[in-house]
């Protein structure tokens, strides 16, 4: 039987950029796509799937509370300049079950949108910041 004592709780999860705690993340979410083409098989027809490329993308869902990160992502709209790429650490962490308790290293993060500028009187701005990685590490 479940003990419902170990279901993780994302309430304790820091994201860390260049060491510095961003306390108004309230989210992250890593995933990788595999991509499989369809190979033919003589004598049926099912398909077969051949793995391929894989997609690496990841969503930040936080409170509006510094311009940071949208200017860093803006360098992208200079012509002269290239694409803003970092590392974030994201730290997960239950004091229920500590086989949880880890790091894990995003590598080669690119935004794909920048939120400039979104409000709704009164109230609290939430953004969320989309972006593609090239790995990971599980530390």
């Amino acid at each position: 039987m479940l003990d419902a004592t170990r279901t993780l709780m994302g309430t304790f999860g820091k994201l860390h950029h260049e060491g510095e705690w961003l306390t108004n993340v309230t989210g992250i979410e890593l995933n990788a796509d595999i991509n499989y083409e369809e190979v033919p098989r003589a004598g049926t027809r099912v398909l077969g799937h051949k793995a391929g490329t894989i997609v690496m993308e990841g969503t930040i869902q936080s409170y509006k509370v510094t311009p940071k990160f949208v200017d860093a992502i803006s360098q992208i709209l200079d012509d002269k300049k290239g694409a803003f790429v970092t590392e974030l650490m994201a730290e997960m962490d239950d004091p229920e079950n500590p086989d949880m308790k880890g790091f894990y290293r995003v590598k080669g993060v690119q935004f794909k949108n920048i939120p400039i500028l979104s409000f709704e009187h009164g109230s609290i701005v939430e953004e969320e910041l989309q972006f593609v990685f090239t790995g990971y590490e599980r530390m």
